[in-house]
């Protein structure tokens, strides 16, 4: 099964796409989607948009993971940034049909067991899970390969129970 897991952003959308073959899991691609920053908000939300139809048409995922959005402290950041996320859930509900989602919580829950997990741990967990050599870079991709990881995880756990 191929998965998509998507770090939502404005700037910078972070995607990774794995496989999940029973319980083993391999990196089919990860990187991100970059907008520049001097052009405008709506200029960037098509080229986000753009972007993850690409992704969709290039690895046709059979599940996709989006992160939810978590407290920003700075108003116009999390306005642009819920613009963003509200742009990718479009695009993947057109194409896929349907989404998960999971929280930053649920996903230091996942990969180490501790919801209030350190980047580096969550890092050092993508990277052993996957079976890398080095920390996936930037950590926007890191971060979108966790929740394509915590949708693998928790979508075994799914298969494996009896409701």
């Amino acid at each position: 099964m191929v998965i998509l897991g998507i770090d939502p952003g404005l700037a910078t959308v972070g995607y990774g796409v794995i496989n999940q073959d029973g319980d083993k899991l391999t990196v089919l691609d990860y990187g991100i989607i970059e907008t520049p920053k001097n052009e405008t908000i709506p200029v960037r939300l098509k080229m986000v948009y753009d972007g993850i139809n690409y992704l969709v048409e290039k690895y046709k995922p059979d599940s996709v993971a989006v992160e939810e959005l978590f407290y920003f402290k700075n108003a116009k950041t999390i306005i642009q940034v819920s613009q963003a996320r509200g742009v990718i859930v479009l695009a993947l509900i057109e194409k896929c049909g349907r989404i998960y989602e999971y929280t930053p919580l649920q996903i230091k829950q996942a990969l180490t067991g501790y919801g209030r997990a350190e980047k580096g741990q969550i890092q050092f967990m993508v990277r052993t899970m996957l079976n890398l050599k080095t920390d996936p870079k930037p950590d926007d991709a890191a971060d979108a390969l966790a929740v394509a990881v915590t949708h693998a995880q928790t979508n075994t756990q799914l298969m494996h129970s009896e409701y």
